[in-house]
C-alpha cells in the first residue's frame, strides 16, 4: 500500500509541483516551425525549469508534440507541468504592443518593428521595396510610409512580414473614414499627398497650434502654382535631418524631392505623418498666407506673411539669430 501511495504522489508531483523556476515573470518565445525537441531546447537553454524530466513525461501524457504553437507564452514562478503546457498547447499567447511614432525612414520603420515581431528588418524592408507587392494595396515604395498611421498596436509575435503589412493595410482603411476622406477630397488631395504634406508639416513644426495655419500656407501655394520651397525636403533629399542652416549649395540638389526645383508635392511623405499632422491638413487654416519663417528666438514658433517683402525682413532676422549662434550648417 505504502509504494502505490508514494507512486501515485510522484505522478501527482510531476504534474502539479512547481517546475518553472523563474526571479519574475518571464516570456518564452517559441519560433514558427518549431517542434517539442525544440521548446525542450529553448526551456534548457534559459535554464526556465527545475525538471526537465517532469516536463517530458507530462508533454507526452497530454500529447503536447502535435500541438505545438508558435508565439510569445507568458510564464509565472512557480508554474507546474500541467498549468505550463495547457497553455503552450492552446496556442494562447500573450500579444506584445508595438508602438512608432517619429519615425523617418523605412528603415527606422523596419528595426523598430522587427525588434517586436518574429519578422526581421530584411524582410519588413524588403516587402516595403517590392513595388509589384505594395500595388496590390495601392502604394509604391516611394508612398508606402503613408500606410502607416503611428499608434500602439498589439501583434501575436509570431507576426511575419506580410502579416504585418495585411495588418497596418486594416488600420489604413479604419483611419481612413467617410469624414475623413471627405475633407481630403474638399482640399482637393488624395489621401497620399495629404500624409506627403502632413509629413513636411510635422518637419516643419513641433507646435500643435502651428500645424494648421503652415498647412494653410502649403494649400495655398498649392493653388497658385507656387514651389513649396520646404526645407525640409531637401534634407530629406539630401539624406541629411541634422542639416539646421539650409545654404544655396542645399538647393541645387537633383531630385524630385526638391521642392525648390520642381513645382507641387514631392512623390512621396519624407516621415511617417502624425496623426496631428494629418488633421491639420485636413483641417488647415483659411488665410492669406503664403510664407513663414521662424522666429529669431529659435522657440520654434514661426511668423506667417502674406508677402514676400515682409517674409524676407523675417528671414532676415532668423540668419542674423543663426550667425550670432555661429550656426553655418
Amino acid at each position: 500500500m505504502i509504494p502505490v501511495t508514494i507512486r501515485v504522489y510522484q505522478l501527482y508531483s510531476m504534474v502539479f509541483a512547481p517546475n518553472v523556476i523563474i526571479s519574475e515573470n518571464t516570456y518564452l518565445f517559441i519560433p514558427t516551425g518549431s517542434n517539442l525537441d525544440s521548446v525542450r531546447q529553448i526551456l534548457l537553454d534559459n535554464r526556465l525549469l527545475k525538471n526537465i524530466k517532469s516536463f517530458n513525461w507530462v508533454a507526452e501524457k497530454k500529447n503536447y508534440k502535435t500541438h505545438v504553437y508558435p508565439g510569445r507564452y507568458k510564464l509565472a514562478n512557480r508554474m507546474n507541468n500541467n498549468d505550463l503546457i495547457n497553455k503552450l498547447r492552446s496556442g494562447n499567447q500573450d500579444p506584445v504592443q508595438l508602438v512608432f511614432h517619429n519615425i523617418r525612414t523605412k528603415e527606422q520603420l523596419s528595426a523598430r518593428v522587427s525588434l517586436h515581431i518574429e519578422a526581421d528588418s530584411v524582410n519588413i524592408i524588403n516587402l516595403l521595396n517590392n513595388e509589384q507587392y505594395l500595388s496590390r494595396f495601392g502604394f509604391t515604395p516611394q508612398t508606402v510610409t503613408s500606410l502607416f498611421i503611428p499608434n500602439t498596436y498589439e501583434f501575436n509575435w509570431n507576426t511575419d512580414a506580410a502579416g504585418f503589412l495585411k495588418r497596418m493595410t486594416g488600420e489604413y482603411q479604419r483611419f481612413w473614414n467617410e469624414e475623413r476622406k471627405r475633407k481630403a477630397e474638399q482640399i482637393g488631395l488624395t489621401l497620399i499627398e495629404v500624409s506627403t504634406l502632413a509629413s513636411i508639416i510635422d518637419e516643419e513644426s513641433f507646435w500643435e497650434e502651428e500645424k494648421s495655419i503652415i498647412a494653410g500656407v502649403y494649400l495655398n501655394r498649392l493653388r497658385r502654382g507656387i514651389r513649396l520651397q520646404a526645407d525640409p525636403t531637401i534634407k530629406f533629399a539630401i539624406g541629411d535631418f541634422a542639416i539646421r542652416r539650409v545654404l544655396k549649395n542645399h538647393l541645387e540638389v537633383d531630385s524630385p524631392y526638391n521642392t525648390y526645383k520642381y513645382a507641387g508635392l514631392p512623390p512621396g511623405p519624407i516621415v511617417i505623418s502624425s496623426i496631428s499632422g494629418i488633421e491639420a491638413v485636413l483641417n488647415a487654416e483659411k488665410h492669406n498666407y503664403l510664407y513663414f519663417c521662424a522666429k529669431e528666438d529659435m522657440s520654434g514658433y514661426h511668423y506667417f506673411s502674406k508677402t514676400l517683402t515682409q517674409h524676407n525682413r523675417y528671414a532676415r532676422l532668423y540668419q542674423q539669430a543663426l550667425n550670432r549662434q555661429k550656426i553655418w550648417k
